[in-house]
């Protein structure tokens, strides 16, 4: 072999990984990873990825990427417990994890109300969720969660348009101690303060934020 064919060589073996081969967060979202058992997002989570509400499985489109690899991670390392979630997780590399993340966080979502801590609501469950009650140490939900619970940053995900089911499943969670993978531990003390009828109907505020009527 001649010493240019050893350098053509050479240089394709120091190429990245074919763009064929990485990881296609699309293609996750629609068929699946590699592995058989990482099976498609959509399955659950809806062609659009807005979730399907009568079944409770939670909207995914539109959450931040950085929120979405971390669930995918503590669904890997077992720090958030679901029995569904869990081994998809594990099934994707975690590669395929950040690519779908991505994905997923780029895909178009409904527009929240642009309900604010600053407009009067005379509705208990709106005061709730726009004030809070500190007198149990409960923030309003918009203080953390953004105007109309569209969601701020890593930590803070949307809560507006996510199935009343969904919503009431992770705060009974937060209350019952089988999730708690808060990074400020703040969602379990405020999970346990509020009563069961504040849970309902807290998480039928944000799934239909858009029928919601406070002052400005």
């Amino acid at each position: 072999m001649n010493p240019l064919s050893r350098i053509a060589i050479s240089a394709a073996l120091m190429l990245p990984w074919p763009a064929a081969q990485a990881a296609d967060g699309q293609a996750i979202f629609t068929q699946g990873g590699q592995n058989p058992a990482a099976m498609a997002c959509l399955a659950c989570h809806g062609a659009d990825g807005k979730g399907l509400a009568a079944a409770g499985f939670p909207r995914l489109a539109g959450l931040s990427a950085g929120y979405l690899n971390k669930q995918l991670n503590d669904f890997r390392s077992g720090s958030r417990k679901q029995p569904v979630m869990e081994p998809l997780a594990k099934a994707l590399t975690p590669e395929e994890a950040e690519a779908v993340s991505a994905y997923l966080a780029e895909l178009p979502s409904d527009p929240a109300p642009d309900l604010r801590r600053q407009q009067i609501a005379t509705d208990p469950v709106a005061r709730l969720a726009l004030y809070g009650d500190w007198s149990r140490q409960i923030p309003g939900c918009v203080q953390c969660h953004g105007p109309g619970g569209s969601g701020v940053g890593e930590h803070f995900p949307p809560l507006a348009g996510q199935p009343a089911g969904y919503l009431v499943a992770q705060l009974n969670a937060w209350r019952d101690g089988s999730r708690s993978n808060d990074p400020s531990q703040m969602m379990a003390g405020v999970a346990k303060a509020m009563t069961e009828a504040e849970v309902t109907a807290i998480a039928a505020f944000f799934a239909h934020p858009l029928s919601q009527e406070v002052t400005p």
